[in-house]
């Protein structure tokens, strides 16, 4: 079968034919992950630790502290299902890959964009320099997993999952409290050791 096109956004890679053959429930992002994602899903936890020890070494300790649970590695609530809408994004890059780069940088506001997609949903960041663009799986009580591709600078689409090594991107969405989700992308191909995004509905 060949793997549908995405009509209802664009720039949003196509899901390769073992995910649009099987059903939306739980298990189906990681027949669609590549190995390199599936064991960026798997090894969550051992980068965010390494990503905050290497913050707080090079003196971001009280940038750390400051956000409070949005970098806490276990701050996951029930329910993590992001709903459909316009959002306001801002990331954090935490850690250093490499002696060149801080270890900590946190960016201002962006617009992000939700929608349904082929019974899933899609995550868009629609401005900045660095766009992740991609798709929303179940996985279980307390988190979703986001797989897609890295959308840079003045392109207008994003590369196919799979493609790609160094474009492609795994994480965890997750909701931390009312109105307020994350997604946690561990061990980026680029800078950082841990990205985390906010995202919180316009308006509020």
């Amino acid at each position: 079968m060949t793997a549908p096109v995405l009509t209802g956004c664009q720039t949003v890679p196509s899901v390769p034919p073992s995910a649009a053959d099987a059903p939306s429930t739980e298990g189906t992002w990681r027949a669609t992950a590549t190995e390199q994602d599936r064991g960026r899903i798997r090894n969550w936890y051992r980068s965010w630790e390494a990503a905050l020890a290497d913050a707080r070494a090079k003196g971001h300790g009280a940038q750390v502290d400051r956000e409070g649970i949005l970098l806490h590695p276990t701050a996951a609530l029930p329910n993590p299902h992001l709903p459909a809408g316009q959002y306001r994004c801002r990331t954090i890059k935490v850690g250093s890959q490499g002696g060149g780069t801080l270890g900590y940088v946190a960016y201002g506001w962006f617009r992000c964009r939700v929608a349904a997609e082929q019974g899933l949903f899609s995550l868009t960041k629609l401005t900045g320099s660095q766009r992740p663009v991609g798709l929303i799986f179940p996985d279980n009580l307390t988190r979703q997993v986001f797989l897609g591709t890295l959308e840079l600078g003045d392109e207008t689409m994003a590369v196919s999952y799979g493609s790609d090594r160094m474009r492609d991107m795994a994480g965890l969405v997750e909701r931390i409290g009312d109105n307020r989700w994350r997604l946690v992308l561990p061990a980026p191909a680029y800078e950082s050791l841990l990205d985390v995004i906010e995202l919180v509905p316009e308006g509020r």
